[in-house]
């Protein structure tokens, strides 16, 4: 048995996640519902403009991977964590954060240079997310951030597509899959975002090689990656770089390939007020529900209820009771 069930490799970001109005997007020409890479002095300026909001405003350790690995601790499985901060308040907080989730991590901050990246999640009343992030010191994740040992010891490694946007980052995120494939590990990746597929699609078939065992995207992520409008066709076309997937389709529920078969899978009704970490969270019980022998179609059915939870409340994380409270739904 595998010391870890999942080892994940994303940017390290600091979220700090408030309620804005549409007219607040517009104003600030923010593009809604998407991540924007941004510079500090633009991220300052956006936060400078929002100070009547920040008052509801949470600190919280963040990043797409992180998300992830954190609800396979947070459900009962144990989780690994490469990235990059800086040692600075940021980067101290994140790191303890890690560890306060059950999350083993072998960071060392950089005590030379950068600051830690940083998250503005923006949350409009249709609980859509729009995210505009400074990647900070996160930017440089390179390969000598990867433990190989580590890797060896995961049954399968996760990678966030939002490492294409950076040479090391992708370049770390090859490295991980290279590592994962040549040590027995399973290696799964996240397509992240609509924009990240449209603007960085070549990076990412970089990252995924000739193929890797398991991929989670979103509906339209997946016609964006196959570059159709027909999601039948998409998911034919997917099997071409994926061995097994998992597409999100929101309120629609799910879509799985299990390697033989394509399945839908129902979502939990629920009133979003907040769809911010609802993939994260529902790659992190599907591949708990994996890790735990479960089947494709009952892992998809824990991790509907999973992200069902999360959209109905502010934040990316639940409280610590609700998520042993699911596994018992």
């Amino acid at each position: 048995m595998k010391k870890y069930n999942v080892y994940g490799l994303g940017n390290a970001l600091v979220d700090t996640e408030i309620q804005v109005a549409d007219q607040d997007l517009e104003n600030l020409s923010i593009e809604k519902g998407l991540m924007t890479l941004v510079d500090e002095d633009r991220q300052h300026f956006l936060i400078d403009n929002l100070q009547d909001h920040l008052t509801l405003s949470k600190r919280a350790c963040g990043g797409s991977a992180a998300n992830t690995v954190i609800s396979v601790a947070q459900f009962g499985g144990s989780g690994y964590l490469a990235c990059k901060v800086a040692d600075d308040d940021n980067g101290q907080f994140y790191l303890q954060d890690l560890i306060d989730s059950g999350v083993d991590h072998s960071v060392e901050p950089d005590l030379e240079r950068g600051i830690t990246g940083k998250c503005l999640v923006m949350v409009t009343p249709d609980a859509e997310r729009t995210m505009n992030s400074f990647l900070g010191i996160g930017e440089q994740l390179a390969p000598t951030d990867i433990d190989a040992s580590a890797i060896a010891a995961s049954e399968y490694i996760y990678i966030e597509g939002y490492l294409v946007t950076s040479d090391t980052g992708r370049a770390a995120a090859i490295k991980a899959r290279e590592l994962a494939q040549e040590n027995g590990t399973q290696v799964a990746i996240s397509l992240s975002d609509p924009g990240i597929v449209e603007h960085f699609k070549q990076g990412l078939k970089d990252m995924i090689g000739p193929g890797v065992d398991l991929l989670f995207c979103n509906k339209q992520e997946a016609l964006n990656w196959c570059e159709t409008d027909d999601f039948e066709v998409a998911t034919k076309t997917m099997q071409k770089t994926a061995k097994k997937f998992a597409i999100t389709m929101g309120s629609d529920g799910a879509v799985v390939f299990d390697g033989f078969d394509t399945l839908h899978v129902q979502a939990q009704p629920v009133t979003a007020v907040d769809t911010n970490g609802a993939g994260d969270m529902f790659a992190g019980a599907f591949l708990y529900g994996i890790t735990q022998g479960q089947s494709y179609v009952d892992a998809a059915t824990f991790a509907n209820r999973a992200a069902s939870a999360v959209v109905g409340q502010y934040g990316p994380r639940l409280h610590v009771a609700e998520y042993n409270g699911l596994k018992i739904a």
